[in-house]
């Protein structure tokens, strides 16, 4: 029978979105790999887990990343619920980390507040190596301190995490873009040097001149790029205190020795930024992927989100980016450590048995595999020989009747019979 065209296009449409992708078992090893070593670090340096919905009311990402960023302008997931609301899936995390510590009071808690993320984020972008619509950030946060140090503390924490997993040739692109009092005249010196240059800007620019002009030193444009070359630079045009903000930040890194680069050109593509910001790149025109990590101080967010006047700083690391930085640099996550034990079961009865021991194995701490899908003690001990377990386990019928297990050395081909409930105390012995 001919199917009908509705299966013929249910058919055609299994295959993720553009843009979205599964994460495979092999490929999860390098996030396993990567999100345990961060998840230390930040506990190390005192960060505390936070989790904040992917779903939420979009005027916290207009107001808090701002209306005029391309993020909000073009790339936000924005949606009506049934109920009328208007939501988005969230482009980036720190505007929900800075509702959830406005919201849940944590303006009480000593402070400064560290906290760090792991998870999606999405943004409506064309796919590219290292960049999906739905992608991976992880990122942290400290609210309520002003102080150098604090930002010194989180390019550091972010640098130790790339180190950690082994990356080479990085460097920290740094820059301050000052705060509001300084802005203002930086902003008019900024329009009046690119208002002579207008019919040079690409399009996106000329928009940005109007609405938001401290974006165009960030064009990626090969026109806008030597335009901005020639631009003024913030950093010749802070206030007093940004300027001894920053001087202090890079006598910190100089301190630890980090190396970094003054990027003028940098400003973040977010209007919440003030002061400090940076980026952390690969070295390297071959291993070039964008920036691996970035981040900065938003201290006027928590305010602009109905909280009171509090500092703050924050750093995310693009989880797709690192992964395909490592397979560049060739750079293999720690495998997991191979199986000791093998458990093998011949029969119905040995088999139920199986699953009890097998699990009191893991409950001792015994690294142990299995494969109670098959039948055949030929099949099974082919496994564990592929595995590398040092032992097999083999219960059959007469076994498990007589309260017995065979424990066998997969090496020398050595049997021998102990009692059921001496196996744990026995493996224990044969594989410290």
């Amino acid at each position: 029978m001919p199917r009908s065209k509705k299966e013929k296009i249910n058919k055609q449409s299994l295959h993720a979105l553009r843009g979205m992708r599964d994460i495979l078992p092999d490929e999860w090893e390098y996030w396993d790999y990567f999100i345990k070593k961060a998840e230390t670090l930040a506990k190390n340096y005192g960060y505390r887990f936070l989790e904040t919905p992917v779903l939420e009311d979009t005027s916290l990402f207009v107001r808090g990343t701002g209306v005029d960023t391309d993020i909000v302008e073009k790339e936000m997931y924005s949606f009506m619920t049934k109920g009328g609301d208007n939501v988005s899936l969230r482009p980036e995390g720190t505007p929900g980390i800075v509702r959830a510590y406005i919201e849940n009071g944590m303006n009480v808690w000593p402070h400064p507040v560290k906290v760090y993320y792991s998870g999606p984020m999405f943004r409506y972008e064309r796919p590219q190596a290292g960049r999906y619509r739905q992608f991976h950030h992880f990122g942290f946060e400290a609210i309520g301190e002003e102080s150098p140090i604090l930002d010194v503390q989180i390019i550091q924490l972010t640098w130790k995490i790339l180190e950690s997993i082994g990356l080479k040739g990085l460097s920290i692109q740094i820059n301050s873009i000052g705060c509001a009092v300084c802005r203002k005249a930086y902003r008019k010196l900024l329009v009046d040097y690119y208002e002579a240059e207008r019919n040079k800007l690409c399009q996106d620019c000329r928009r940005r001149l109007v609405r938001n002009p401290l974006r165009l030193l960030d064009c990626k444009e090969e026109k806008c790029m030597r335009l901005a070359a020639l631009a003024p630079q913030t950093i010749d045009h802070l206030c007093q205190e940004c300027h001894d903000h920053f001087k202090s930040v890079l006598e910190y890194l100089d301190e630890l020795e980090l190396p970094y680069t003054l990027n003028p050109r940098l400003v973040r593509g977010l209007d919440y930024y003030t002061r400090t910001v940076f980026e952390i790149w690969s070295q390297g025109e071959e291993n070039f992927r964008g920036s691996l990590a970035g981040g900065g101080r938003y201290d006027d967010l928590v305010e602009i989100l109905g909280g009171s006047s509090t500092p703050a700083i924050g750093s995310a690391i693009g989880i797709e980016r690192v992964i395909e930085e490592l397979k560049v640099q060739e750079i293999r996550p720690s495998v997991s450590p191979q199986p000791k034990v093998f458990l093998i079961q011949l029969g119905e009865l040995a088999r139920k048995k199986s699953l009890k021991l097998f699990s009191e194995l893991i409950e001792a701490g015994i690294q142990a595999a299995e494969s109670f899908s098959k039948h055949s003690i030929k099949s099974q001990l082919k496994l564990a020989d592929k595995l590398g377990a040092k032992i097999a386990l083999i219960l059959g019928q007469k076994e498990a009747l007589d309260e017995t297990i065979i424990i066998r050395d997969m090496k020398s081909g050595m049997q021998e019979i102990v009692n059921f409930k001496k196996v744990i105390k026995e493996l224990k012995k044969r594989i410290k």
